[in-house]
């Protein structure tokens, strides 16, 4: 590699990069992480690598006086002129074919910069390259997976998962409903959970041999953040300490939730000062994933028929334009629809009883640590892996019927888990977590200490 990654001055203070994949919630989830290590650690200095774009969305409401956080952007391979099809995916594999030499030059501007060597490297755990730059230039690797325990479990045993159950539509046919019980941990899974890219899909796209690849490569970081708490799913996480040289659970002091003023929330918050405790639905499928039109105006009619039942729900404009004018002219009264909401604060409110969700781990995490249950709506990815735990694992909720809003599948999701005996269970079974969640985070709980063994790392390194 480049001996300016090896330049710098004499200066002996740390100097962490971060590379962030710039899609959803992952860079994100890494501005949180290195503001706590920050915080903790005021001498470290971070470089945070992403695209210009996922940069200036994260950096627009920073504090300009973080001088030892300072973002650089790299190339996000996108040409000239280029017209997008609207896509994502389109974009990710735009930006992973100049991968890693957009990150490495960015590496080389960072030193040069900072008059400082990197002495760790932090990356998305997508980014397998990660060990290979920080093996070059004889500095740790530390790997953060922004998802879940169960998630990241299906990409580090893909070689295992192919060879025990096959490849393919025809390899799977007829066997959706078989678990994964040869893996610790995942016994209540099914072959129909598993994500795109693992048994099914395009297995050779640039994404999804990423994927593969970060698993055969997570053994050999030096540590491995996973964005959980240990007593969420301690089974896995035994069998992941086991694959990793350290595996650090550090959830959920990642999540992200900044004070906001109620203007700035669309009013949401003073909305739900004003509702009966317990009593609203709120609802959020994501910034990334959206429901089909049919599935938009079934929920819309179950909203509508479930009288008294008041929402909350978070959807984008040009989505809420498309719902029927007589939902929103019969519901105005019980119901706020809004653009956007601190979905944290929300979830934490006493007014809130239940959450429709697309599973998300993020939102799954923040469901968790609110102690609200769930009414899951899979979308992609890791949600229906998600979805699974929330209903059969940890019996927090439900998912809704073969996977797709219909009017009467809203309103019996709705009775059972805001008035039937079975909801309060579920309610209770949510407490639980959530107690096991502010455990996590106390000062002898297990978050706090993988924090603290990652805060040496980064500050020894």
């Amino acid at each position: 590699m480049d001996e300016t990654f090896e330049s710098g001055n004499s200066n002996n203070a740390p100097h962490v990069a971060v590379l962030t994949f710039p899609f959803a919630s992952h860079p994100m989830f890494l501005y949180t992480l290195v503001r706590h290590l920050l915080t903790a650690a005021p001498d470290v200095i971070f470089s945070f690598l992403g695209t210009a774009t996922s940069n200036g969305q994260i950096f627009k409401n920073i504090d300009k006086g973080l001088e030892n956080l300072k973002a650089y952007d790299v190339d996000d391979g996108i040409p000239e002129n280029y017209v997008f099809t609207g896509n994502i995916q389109e974009q990710i594999e735009l930006f992973m074919a100049i991968t890693p030499w957009n990150f490495k030059k960015g590496l080389e501007i960072a030193v040069i910069e900072r008059g400082r060597k990197i002495t760790c490297v932090i990356s998305d755990a997508f980014y397998w390259f990660g060990g290979e730059i920080a093996e070059e230039i004889g500095v740790p690797w530390i790997a953060a997976s922004v998802g879940g325990a169960c998630s990241l479990t299906t990409h580090v045993y893909t070689d295992l998962i192919r060879s025990t159950i096959g490849v393919g539509p025809n390899a799977i046919a007829g066997r959706e409903d078989e678990t994964l019980g040869f893996i610790q941990g995942m016994s209540s899974v099914r072959i129909r959970d598993v994500q795109d890219g693992i048994i099914v899909g395009n297995l050779e796209s640039a994404f999804h041999r990423m994927l593969h690849r970060m698993g055969q490569m997570l053994p050999r970081a030096t540590a491995v953040v996973v964005n959980t708490f240990e007593e969420l799913n301690p089974t896995i996480i035994e069998d992941l300490k086991s694959k990793f040289k350290k595996c650090l659970s550090v959830a959920p002091s990642t999540l992200n939730n900044p004070p906001q003023s109620d203007s700035v929330t669309t009013g949401c918050l003073s909305w739900l000062d004003k509702q009966k405790p317990s009593s609203v639905v709120y609802i959020s499928f994501g910034t990334v994933g959206s429901l089909p039109l049919h599935e938009l105006e079934a929920l819309a009619e179950g909203l509508e028929e479930a009288s008294g039942t008041p929402f909350l729900w978070s959807l984008k404009d040009k989505l809420k334009e498309q719902l029927p004018e007589s939902f929103l002219n019969k519901t105005k009264e019980r119901g706020l629809i809004v653009p956007w909401v601190p979905q944290l604060r929300v979830l934490q409110h006493k007014a809130v009883g239940v959450f429709m969700t697309h599973c998300g781990w993020n939102s799954v995490l923040e469901t968790i640590l609110a102690g609200v249950p769930v009414i899951g709506r899979p979308i992609f990815g890791d949600h229906h892996l998600n979805g699974r735990f929330i209903s059969d694992v940890w019996g927090i909720g439900i998912r809704i019927d073969n996977g797709i809003f219909t009017k009467d599948g809203v309103i019996k999701g709705l009775e059972l888990l805001l008035f039937n005996e079975e909801g309060k269970k579920m309610k209770e079974k949510a407490h639980g977590l959530q107690e096991l969640a502010k455990r996590a985070i106390e000062i002898d709980g297990s978050t706090t200490r993988n924090f603290q063994t990652l805060l040496q790392l980064i500050s020894t390194a």
